[in-house]
């Protein structure tokens, strides 16, 4: 997801009526970068910690956002970047920011094979073009292409 997409959920996104964590986030046209409605779907790692952050919230509403500031406000696209940046500082991962995350991700899916046509429907592009320029080729991945010959 996006960093403006994150930002924007509220725990009704991502939370069930019986409080558990939903598979699939549908985003509307309101939250996403291109005005398109999509579906995110949620590995169980993420929905197994998505509930344990969701139980220490104990928030009720589903109006409220998902992740809130010191000042339990919504984050803003930009104060949530910000606070990727000191994350990844505080966690020491040098370079890294919340579009690098993205990248990670779908170059991640790339090298086990994922089509670009998922991949580029799971980063949230119409188009495959969009998706090339975030598919790194590393030294592993060209090795193991060698090797299928």
């Amino acid at each position: 997801m996006r960093v403006g997409e994150i930002a924007s959920l509220s725990i009704g996104d991502v939370r069930n009526a019986d409080g558990t964590v939903k598979a699939e986030v549908r985003l509307t046209a309101e939250q996403t970068k291109g005005r398109q409605p999509r579906t995110v779907f949620l590995p169980q790692k993420l929905r197994a910690e998505l509930q344990i952050y969701l139980d220490l919230r104990k928030e009720a509403k589903q109006e409220h956002p998902l992740f809130v500031t010191a000042g339990r406000k919504r984050f803003t696209a930009s104060g949530m970047t910000q606070h990727f940046f000191w994350l990844f500082k505080k966690a020491g991962i040098a370079g890294a920011s919340s579009h690098s995350m993205r990248r990670s991700f779908i170059t991640n899916l790339a090298s086990k094979g994922i089509g670009v046509r998922v991949l580029a429907s799971l980063a949230g592009h119409r188009g495959i073009g969009c998706i090339q320029k975030y598919i790194d080729a590393s030294d592993d991945m060209k090795r193991n292409a060698v090797e299928m010959v």
